[in-house]
């Protein structure tokens, strides 16, 4: 399975431009590393938006879904720093979505992110869900890396005490991965088995969007470090 561990944390949002220099230095001096830290994690990437709204947006791994609700990762959130209490309060927009992985197809990761936003209820999950078996296979698509499907958990989603996502935005939502080396390829795959009559049996998606990696950092490059 090319995503590491079967949970993941999402978390996307916006920032005005004048906090921005401040929201990147944040993330990319202290956060990542922070929470990459934390007993279960295992790795963390960071987008930021080719064709997307919110336009940042964080993916972390982590070994399995519990460790989104474990005593080390609950003591984190509980003590952030000073600079994590500033920065998280200029959010706008957050989406904050803990997840299981439940497809994971391909062989690596790539330099674009595809992200398309569905919305199941409980009585088609499981016609959803072997229809997206057919849909998440690279094959041998060219520019097509790997492709995912993450399972929200409502309960574990959504804000807490010093992070203001909207509670309930996304707190059911599935949301579907596509690694890639280019967007042209990304965006064409969405288009040809997400949107219009191609999207069937599925309803049309809540959003689709492409990112592109910034940089990612795994628990190895902290402990070498």
């Amino acid at each position: 399975m090319p995503l590491a561990g079967t949970g993941m944390l999402l978390t996307s949002m916006n920032i005005d431009v004048s906090d921005e220099a401040d929201f990147n230095r944040w993330y990319d001096r202290e956060h990542l590393q922070e929470r990459v830290a934390i007993e279960g994690f295992l790795e963390a990437r960071r987008y930021t938006a080719h064709a997307a709204n919110p336009k940042y947006l964080s993916l972390y791994s982590t070994a399995t879904l519990d460790v989104l609700d474990s005593p080390a990762y609950r003591t984190r959130l509980a003590n952030q720093t000073e600079w994590s209490r500033r920065t998280m309060a200029r959010f706008k927009d957050m989406l904050r979505v803990v997840a299981r992985i439940t497809v994971s197809n391909g062989t690596g990761r790539g330099a674009v992110l595809g992200l398309v936003r569905l919305r199941p209820t409980p009585d088609n999950a499981g016609a959803w869900r072997d229809a997206l078996q057919e849909k998440l296979a690279p094959g041998e698509r060219d520019g097509i890396i790997s492709m995912h499907l993450l399972e929200s958990e409502p309960e574990l989603s959504g804000a807490t005490a010093d992070i203001p996502a909207v509670r309930n935005e996304g707190a059911r939502d599935w949301f579907v991965l596509i690694d890639g080396t280019h967007v042209g390829a990304v965006s064409a795959v969405i288009a040809e088995r997400f949107t219009g009559p191609a999207a069937s049996p599925l309803p049309l998606p809540v959003s689709v969007g492409t990112y592109s990696l910034m940089w990612d950092l795994a628990k190895s490059d902290i402990a070498h470090g």
